[in-house]
Parts: C-alpha cells; sequence; structure tokens
C-alpha cells in the first residue's frame, strides 16, 4: 500500500541524489530509508532509481514519478492547513440567511467587513423570511439567520443586533413632507400602506397596537410583506407607511422620511442560529457580527 511516509522518502533521495545525504534530512539511518524506498517500489512493481557504489540516478520511471509525487506531498500539507484553518473556524463555508430589511443596515457592514477579515470563509447568502430562516436552521439548510423577533422554535437562540425607531415615509406631494413636527394622530384616515399581518406580523403587530392605543383608523390600501416594495407604493403616491429608519438608504426619487413620535416603538433585528452549535466556522462568524453589532438587551 502506498503510504505518504513512502513519497517523502522517495522525493528526498530524489533531490540529494545520495542515500546518506537523504537519510540525514530525514532524521533516520539509510537501512530503513532503503526499506522504504524498496517498498515503495514494490508497490509500483517497477524500479524509481538506478544505483551503484558511486551515484544514485533516477530512472526514466522515477522522472516521470517524482514531480506526481511532490505534488501529492503538497496537497498533503496543504490539505492539513486547511483542516487545522476549518477546526480554528479560520476557513470554511457559511450559510447565512437574511431578511429583506436587513440589506438596509445590518446586511452590507457583516458582508463587506467579513470579506477584509474573513476572507477564508466563504459566504453564502440566502434571502429569505424570518419563518423560513427557522425552518431552514433546524433543518440545517442555513447556519446563521438576520431575523425579526417572532416565537422562536426551541431549537433556536438569538440575540438582538439592532434596534431602531419607525419613520414616516411620504410622497413629496403629500402636505405631511412640508411639515417638521408629525403626530401619529395626522395618520388618522389617510391612506396608508400597512405590513402584511401574516408575512409582516412583527411589524404590523408593533403598528396597529399603536394605532389601537390612539383610536387611530390609517386608510389601509394595501398590505405588504417586503419594506422596499412598500416605499415602491409610496413612491408612486399611493399612500403613506411607517418603516424602520435604516429604510431611508433606500434610493427613491419622490420619497421623504418623517420623524414621527411613537413613543417607546421600535423595531428589532435578531442573529439565530441553532442551540448548541458546535461548528467552528459558524461560531467565529457569529462572533465576528457581534463584534460589529454588539448584542442589545431587549
Amino acid at each position: 500500500m502506498l503510504q505518504i511516509s513512502h513519497l517523502r522518502c522517495f522525493v528526498t533521495v530524489a533531490t540529494e541524489l545520495h542515500f546518506g545525504r537523504a537519510a540525514q534530512r530525514l532524521n533516520m539511518t539509510q537501512a530503513p530509508l532503503s526499506r522504504q524506498i524498496q517498498a515503495l517500489e514494490h508497490t509500483l512493481g517497477l524500479s524509481l532509481f538506478f544505483r551503484d557504489r558511486r551515484a544514485v540516478q533516477l530512472t526514466p520511471a522515477g522522472v516521470g514519478f517524482l514531480p506526481e509525487a511532490r505534488d501529492i506531498l503538497l496537497r498533503c500539507e496543504l490539505a492539513m492547513i486547511a483542516a487545522r484553518r476549518a477546526a480554528k473556524g479560520e476557513a470554511g463555508t457559511v450559510r447565512l440567511g437574511f431578511i429583506a430589511a436587513a440589506r438596509f443596515k445590518v446586511f452590507p457592514v457583516i458582508v463587506s467587513e467579513a470579506s477584509k477579515s474573513l476572507s477564508s470563509i466563504n459566504i453564502e447568502l440566502k434571502e429569505i423570511s424570518t419563518l423560513e430562516q427557522q425552518e431552514a436552521l433546524v433543518s440545517k439548510r442555513i447556519d446563521l439567520g438576520l431575523i425579526r423577533p417572532d416565537k422562536f422554535n426551541r431549537e433556536i437562540e438569538t440575540v438582538c443586533v439592532l434596534r431602531e425607531p419607525f419613520v414616516l415615509a411620504v410622497h413629496t406631494s403629500n402636505p405631511l413632507s412640508w411639515r417638521e413636527n408629525i403626530s401619529v394622530m395626522d395618520l388618522h384616515q389617510q391612506p396608508f400602506i400597512m405590513y402584511s399581518p401574516s408575512e409582516g406580523r412583527y411589524s404590523f403587530e408593533i403598528l396597529s397596537g399603536i394605532f389601537r392605543t390612539k383610536n387611530i383608523e390609517p386608510d389601509y390600501v394595501q398590505y405588504l410583506y417586503q419594506t422596499h416594495t412598500i416605499l415602491s407604493l409610496v413612491d408612486i403616491g399611493m399612500g403613506s407607511a411607517l418603516v424602520p429608519e435604516s429604510a431611508q438608504h433606500t434610493k427613491t426619487d419622490n420619497v421623504v422620511f418623517r420623524q414621527v413620535d411613537l413613543g417607546n416603538a421600535q423595531v428589532e433585528l435578531h442573529l439565530a442560529w441553532r442551540k448548541g452549535e458546535i461548528d467552528p466556522v459558524t461560531l467565529k462568524f457569529k462572533s465576528f457580527v457581534l463584534e460589529h453589532f454588539p448584542a442589545r438587551d431587549s
């Protein structure tokens, strides 16, 4: 059977063309070195060296075998390095799920900084909903997720990495766009684009709770899930909307953003992972995210 030690001995002898010097480089005596070469030749069924009292030369078979043997040894060395780095979480692949709203602030920073600090870790990105991410985490189709708070699966742990207020997105032709001080009462019976009570349940429940408390009844013209889709409707004048503050980074032609007093209402983004996660690369990337977005108390 071909062994790595056989190849290492062969390459050393082929380089030195002298059994004595090769044995010294390998920290062994000539007798066991000769046995290693003989074992390799027996495995291959051919001679690799011409030997006499004055010189050692490679046979044609040895000449052909040498570059391949060197390549195998190099690949073995690289494989060991890769394994050690992966064991330390320094190299490998992490599958990161994220909701669309994470693109406004957290996601760009993570991807940009990871390309500099964790260049040996390949990031596979998957834009999917909070519910889909929970299912993907449990089934091990993703390793980490950026999600909204929800009724989490017991197999998942999360920590808040971003907390931000809502802002009012209005069309430039809307009189509210010209005002500095806007009250949530100003939205009463006004055309309003709301988050979906199913896919956008988290934001829907926060905002609808505020409206109920204040006895405000906006004129709901559409219920949508994605913030960027909501803003596209604001952009064509269908109504106003309350969106996360970071959504102001979205490029629109006819939308302005205004502060509005909603009390302590804020929207959160959480980093999620499987309970008991032991994969070094996942844990390394998790720590990296928390370095840039420290955990916030709920």
